[in-house]
């Protein structure tokens, strides 16, 4: 029997002013999936709106589609009041999903028949291009469909403000709240004014390219690229965007000998030779890996379906290919960047890197040897876009370097606000050009930063509850954490517990609280911190139906030869702090 509340809003759908489609798909679902579909409305998460494609108030449809935009285009008015037909302007890119050019046009025709002016591109587009679109056609707001690196069966709504980074608090909530107050379907337009519709392309292309990639490439490394210019790239969009711009942008950088997967180079949002869409994932790299070692490769690069994240292989010593988590190649890309800015003289203490609590500590060794300030942010990305939006506001003359997060996303420069794939390509084959003109290869470059400031060892486990019922598990398990913590993880004593929701710091050993002092926003998320230097974050995913573990340990590693033997003695570690929080 299905809970009230639920009932009632299947009734609505039924009942209410809903195409006949749609209503046949509500009556064919399982007392189970109709639970599923309708006991939540979607929410702004870490990446905004997303979920599954289906019928229901929390599925990616038609009608949850246009209330978003709708509430969007209410707040929109609402925020800046007084203006004309067409006088607030939004930009609306999609990726290679499902739906995801229907979609688009469904928010262009809300947004229009709002009177609100609508620049939308004409075909698939990058998510960090969507960003600088923002900011370079001055729109107050935009939109992104995609779903990230989710499964095919997923697509979503990236809201962003007009700075160009994903909506924040107060935004998110106050959207949301306008989106809620949508009480009928009919409340919701969705003719749209073709006239207030115009498209977009490559002339933002030109423009977005040229901002990302000027920065990146002063005379030095001009020349650096020339002599490395036969460096063997191989590249993967895995089906999604970034086949439309990461090529294009290597070769503007002078770099030839280019491969690009040609089986997943074709767009499609069923993802045919993955199981999914995700660089974070050795499957997904598989093709990549395959055809690196066809043309033997310097480094290997994947996109995501947005082309917001990237994943990379390298060559260890034996001259195998090997795969590079988030927080290596963010310790690589800050490495590389800040030198080139020291070699460059344009390092005197004001410069800012951004990094999320969840991502290395070792960010923060390489920052402190450059004189370069260190920030965090709660996870999201958005959080990172905030804070450089919000020095910016307050007048600080902190230049910005570079950002990253421990799952696959980095920003370099300011023209983006939002984790940026193809600049961060860009890059990668820079400090891969970068250390093969040095002689040596990102492998040994990347071993070499943990001779120098200690060997971090990283691992995410993630487990799935899917469900209203999973949403109860999940919930559950944060509880217990939070309220009994184990004493000691790997035989060490557990010493603090950082409680981000309540904001508090407990002495696991004492048994004693104190207020946490920091500036951050409130968040379901705990640190666990031992007395051998370890670190265990753990928290609910604000865009997937999981609880998400991040397990750092930290040893010395004094020689090469020792990688290996340290490398499985901290691995050793994790797998026995995994069995002692019960989570394996």
């Amino acid at each position: 029997m299905l809970e009230t509340t639920i009932q009632q809003k299947v009734n609505h759908w039924l009942d209410g002013n809903y195409d006949n489609e749609t209503k046949e798909a509500i009556k064919k679902l399982s007392e189970t999936d109709l639970a599923d579909a309708f006991y939540k409305d979607l929410e702004f998460g870490t990446g905004g709106l997303r979920g599954l494609m289906g019928v229901g108030t929390n599925r990616m449809n038609r009608y949850t589609v246009g209330a978003a935009t709708q509430g969007l285009s209410n707040y929109l008015k609402k925020s800046f009041p007084n203006k004309k037909e067409g006088d607030i302007s939004v930009a609306i890119a999609y990726d290679s999903r499902n739906n995801s050019p229907e979609f688009a046009q469904i928010v262009a025709d809300v947004f229009s028949a709002n009177d609100i002016k609508v620049y939308l591109f004409t075909a698939l587009r990058p998510t960090p291009e969507l960003s600088f679109a923002i900011r370079h056609l001055g729109c107050k707001s935009g939109v992104v469909l995609t779903a990230s690196h989710n499964p095919k069966e997923y697509n979503g709504y990236k809201a962003y403000w007009e700075d160009g980074g994903q909506v924040v608090a107060p935004h998110d909530k106050n959207i949301i709240t306008e989106v809620q107050a949508i009480k009928s379907v009919d409340e919701i337009k969705f003719e749209g004014k073709p006239d207030l519709i115009r498209s977009i392309g490559v002339e933002i292309d030109k423009e977005y390219l040229y901002q990302i990639l000027e920065p990146l490439a002063d005379k030095k490394t001009r020349e650096i690229v020339k002599r490395q210019k036969d460096l063997s790239i191989v590249y993967t969009p895995i089906h999604g965007t970034g086949i439309t711009l990461v090529p294009k942008a290597l070769r503007k950088l002078r770099f030839e000998n280019i491969h690009v997967v040609e089986e997943q180079a074709l767009t499609d949002g069923n993802f045919p030779t993955v199981v999914y869409p995700n660089p974070e994932e050795a499957e997904a790299m598989t093709l990549a890996l395959k055809k690196a070692k066809e043309v033997n490769a310097d480094v290997v690069m994947a996109t995501d379906p947005d082309a917001d994240r990237v994943g990379i292989a390298v060559k260890n010593k034996e001259g195998d290919f090997v795969l590079m988590n988030g927080n290596q190649t963010f310790a690589l890309l800050v490495a590389y960047n800040l030198e080139a800015w020291k070699n460059a003289g344009k390092i005197n203490g004001n410069q800012m890197v951004i990094k999320t609590i969840v991502t290395t500590e070792l960010i923060k060794e390489i920052t402190q040897k450059y004189g370069v300030n260190i920030y965090d942010t709660l996870t999201g990305f958005k959080h990172i876009a905030a804070l450089i939006e919000s020095k910016k506001q307050a007048g600080s003359k902190e230049e910005f370097i570079l950002g990253g997060e421990e799952s696959y996303g980095y920003l370099i420069g300011d023209e983006v606000r939002d984790k940026d794939g193809v600049a961060s390509c860009a890059s990668i084959a820079l400090l891969a050009a970068y250390a093969k003109d040095k002689g040596f290869s990102l492998f040994e470059w990347l071993i070499e930063i943990y001779k120098e400031y200690g060997f971090y060892l990283e691992q995410l486990v993630s487990i799935t509850k899917k469900g209203q019922q999973g949403a109860s598990q999940i919930e559950e398990m944060m509880k217990t954490f939070r309220q009994n913590p184990p004493k000691k993880l790997a035989g060490s004593d557990l010493l603090s517990v950082y409680d981000y929701q309540n904001q508090t710091i407990l002495d696991v050993q004492k048994g004693t609280s104190k207020p946490m002092e920091t500036d951050l926003p409130k968040s379901n998320v705990l640190a666990f911190y031992t007395e051998d230097g370890s670190k265990i974050s753990m928290r609910p995913s604000g865009t997937e139906p999981k609880i998400k573990f991040y397990f750092s340990v930290k040893d010395d590693l004094d020689k090469t030869e020792d990688y290996e033997k340290v490398k499985k003695e901290l691995q050793a570690k994790i797998q026995k702090q995994i069995v002692d929080l019960g989570i394996n």
